[in-house]
């Protein structure tokens, strides 16, 4: 799959920076760690700073639209969009998330990119009936 020809490279570079956190159970934890951080810079763009909001009630389903339809018109909750500053900390929060994953996959023995292409089959054999 070309377009996660870096994959493999970002992977070999997390398994040699990383030095302190290499047994399974610092990986857990430093994984859910940042998954709390890109919770909570998310959670500060809409409380500190306001530059985007939430608003969520019951997901209504068309009964007569296709599922291919229903996507287009299921609602994310989000009003507005990131002002730079906070989309500049989402996006090191969500880069520090995917350098603990790869810590993970490089404990476990797994290949990110083999994940990656091995999900985009299945979400590509599955389509719509996926239901994620």
């Amino acid at each position: 799959m070309k377009e996660n020809e870096g994959v493999g490279e970002f992977q070999d570079m997390v398994s040699e920076v990383l030095i302190r956190h290499r047994s399974v159970l610092d990986c857990l934890s430093k994984y859910q760690e940042s998954t709390a951080r890109v919770n909570r810079s998310i959670i500060k763009a809409v409380t500190d700073c306001g530059c985007i909001s939430i608003s969520a009630n019951k997901k209504q389903y068309p009964a007569k639209d296709s599922l291919k339809e229903c996507g287009k018109l299921m609602d994310s909750h989000l009003k507005g969009k990131l002002c730079e500053s906070c989309r500049e900390v989402v996006a090191e929060e969500l880069g520090k998330h995917l350098f603990y994953l790869t810590a993970l996959c490089n404990t476990l023995d797994y290949k990110l990119d083999d994940l990656i292409s091995n999900e985009h089959e299945r979400i590509s054999m599955l389509g719509h009936f996926l239901l994620s």
